[in-house]
């Protein structure tokens, strides 16, 4: 007989046999009262010794862990594999570098059980620096991080609110699955990237499905923030990727324009990269390297979006350059005069 469980926690790896040990321990060491959980690892084609360390818990009793092997390349076909794998009507995701409360399969279970209006819930994801951070590395830049603070009170995200509460805690009820798709390998990592977008393009589809989830502060967990990722390097290269995937992803707050689009970029993207680009240039000159880079992150976010654009555009071949400058004028200029 299929044991039955409450809870699916679904944690994906990839080459971090010495990061995965402190988040399976934490993870199974679990203040679950009287709750049935399983915890589906999914190895995402690793080369190091991940599979001998899931084995190695496996093999010291704990009887409700399980080994996965998933040779797609990629964290939305890693995830696909775990929810494939896993039995329970509840799917907490997790990652290989985080530790997370004692509470933290009881109070995602408790959270769907209280709100049966919403299809998912997540929480805080706060820091575990292996160095101090730099000066400049404010809350502000978090996002490259995959880290989350929204405050203390309880919210709604939904289309009115379009908060992206992010995979590293997030927990959905199974039937959204087959309501609104998988995880999308489209929006994962690409090569040369250190940014993905597959969170924010699976909520936007429960949204668009009429869905919505619930943000919890007090369900929160501690990821590690590797030395790397805390360089202006890493941020510049997250930005521009993050501006191309959502370029792919045609968000309608970003999409609308009543001005025009130039190569199919809407009219209002240029207006901000040009503000952003005097910003840039002010605080530079000015000796504010903060607020300088500020600007400059928004900056390789537009040209990671202009980069997709021009080249959809160009696979099109609908008008060549000038012609498409020309369009753009014409429509610049009617809505001028209709304004």
């Amino acid at each position: 007989m299929t044991q039955q469980f409450d809870v699916s926690v679904v944690i994906c790896t990839y080459n971090r046999c010495k990061l995965l040990p402190a988040a399976l321990e934490s993870v199974l060491d679990q203040q679950a009262d009287s709750l049935s959980y399983e915890v589906v690892v999914v190895d995402n084609n690793s080369r190091d010794e991940t599979r001998q360390v899931i084995e190695s818990f496996i093999a010291r009793g704990h009887n409700n862990l399980h080994y996965v092997f998933e040779g797609k390349q990629g964290l939305s076909h890693a995830r696909n594999a775990g929810i494939a794998n896993s039995r329970a009507p509840i799917v907490a995701f997790t990652d290989d570098d985080v530790r997370v409360e004692r509470n933290w399969v009881a109070t995602n279970k408790r959270a769907l059980d209280e709100h049966p209006e919403v299809d998912f819930v997540g929480g805080k994801t706060l820091p575990r620096w292996e160095k101090e951070p730099p000066a400049w590395l404010t809350q502000r830049h978090w996002s490259p991080l995959a880290l989350v603070d929204y405050g203390d009170q309880p919210f709604y995200a939904d289309t009115e609110n379009p908060v992206c509460l992010i995979g590293a805690s997030l927990c959905v009820r199974r039937h959204v699955f087959n309501k609104v798709g998988l995880f999308s390998p489209e929006f994962q990592h690409f090569k040369g990237s250190v940014c993905g977008t597959e969170d924010h393009e699976f909520l936007t589809r429960i949204w668009d499905a009429g869905g919505k989830g619930l943000y919890l502060p007090d369900l929160f967990i501690i990821a590690d923030v590797q030395a790397e990722r805390v360089t202006k390097a890493y941020h510049r290269k997250w930005h521009w990727g993050h501006g191309y995937l959502l370029a792919k992803m045609r968000l309608a707050e970003i999409e609308r324009s009543g001005s025009g689009r130039l190569f199919d970029v809407p009219a209002h993207l240029y207006r901000q990269a040009a503000v952003d680009a005097l910003g840039w240039l002010k605080h530079a000159l000015g000796g504010d390297a903060e607020r300088a880079f500020a600007h400059e992150t928004e900056l390789r976010f537009f040209a990671g979006y202009f980069r997709k654009r021009r080249e959809d555009f160009a696979a099109t071949k609908e008008r060549g350059t000038l012609g498409e400058i020309g369009a753009f004028v014409r429509s610049f200029a009617s809505a001028k005069k209709q304004s």
